[in-house]
């Protein structure tokens, strides 16, 4: 898979929940490094001034790896809702992938894929 088609399968993820009107606004910046390895970012907008800020570092030679990655939602104000990343941490945490929570509880998460992401997001306007 070249990266620009897996660019290409985000933005459709984009349109699939940008249909149900809670999405305001969204950015996807491409920083390509090969054909097959760069980085995705974007933000989306919610109609509550929540955003999610993401970044993914991929290798898309032999099969889709996330190398980095973090998806980090915000409230209007700022205030964490979730955030699932990769990063090392000082002191090191017993789990690479995990997710921080708004408690500052932080917990063993698997790479989430980016509807999944949205379907937590998307949580709070019907709950």
């Amino acid at each position: 898979m070249l990266l620009s088609e897996y660019q290409t399968q985000i933005i459709s993820v984009f349109d699939q929940y940008a249909r149900t009107n809670l999405i305001t606004a969204s950015e996807i910046i491409l920083d390509a490094r090969s054909p097959k390895i760069g980085a995705i970012k974007g933000i989306i907008e919610f109609i509550d001034g929540t955003q999610l800020f993401f970044t993914e570092y991929v290798d898309c030679r032999y099969r889709l790896e996330k190398l980095n990655y973090s998806y980090h939602c915000q409230d209007a104000n700022g205030s964490l809702i979730f955030r699932y990343d990769n990063a090392a941490h000082k002191p090191v945490l017993p789990h690479r992938n995990h997710k921080h929570e708004p408690s500052g509880k932080i917990i063993a998460a698997e790479p989430p894929e980016l509807s999944a992401i949205l379907d937590e997001v998307m949580e709070q306007f019907v709950s």
